[in-house]
C-alpha cells in the first residue's frame, strides 16, 4: 500500500470521516472562528480594559481555554459549527486545553500543519477540530 492510498483524504489516517458531522473542519471555518473569537475578545477589551493589546490577548487566551475545556468550542468555533475534540473522543479537559491554548497564543505553531490539516498546537495536545 503507498502513502496515497493509505490516507485518502486528510482526516482518513486519524479515523475520521470525509464529509459531515465528525469530518476535519475545513480552513474557512477555522479561520472565520478565529476572528470572531479575537473580535469578541477585543470589544470586551475595550469595555473593560480600553482596548490595551495586552489585555485583548489574555481575554481572548482565557476566552479559549475554558471554553474549549468545558465545552469542546470557543464562540467562534460554535457559530461556525466546528468544535475541538480529542483523537480518543474523549473530552478535551484542561490541561490538553491549555497546551493548545498556549501554543495557539505563539501562533507560529498554529500556522504549521500536518497532512491532515493539524497544527502543532493540536498535534501536542493530542486534538483536532471536527465539524459538529
Amino acid at each position: 500500500m503507498t502513502a496515497s492510498e493509505s490516507a485518502r483524504w486528510a482526516g482518513d489516517r486519524l479515523g475520521l470521516p470525509q464529509n459531515g458531522p465528525g469530518s476535519l473542519a475545513g480552513m474557512g471555518r477555522r479561520i472565520l472562528a478565529i476572528f470572531i473569537d479575537w473580535g469578541l475578545a477585543w470589544l470586551l477589551c475595550i469595555a473593560f480594559f480600553g482596548g490595551s493589546n495586552d489585555f485583548t490577548l489574555l481575554i481572548f487566551g482565557v476566552m479559549q481555554w475554558l471554553l474549549i475545556s468545558t465545552l469542546g468550542y470557543s464562540v467562534g468555533m460554535r457559530v461556525c459549527t466546528i468544535a475541538v475534540r480529542r483523537l480518543d473522543g474523549m473530552w478535551v479537559g484542561f490541561w490538553r486545553s491549555l497546551i493548545r491554548t498556549v501554543l495557539l497564543l505563539l501562533v507560529i505553531p498554529v500556522a504549521v500543519w500536518d497532512a491532515d490539516n493539524r497544527g502543532l498546537h493540536d498535534k501536542a495536545a493530542g486534538t483536532v477540530l471536527v465539524r459538529m
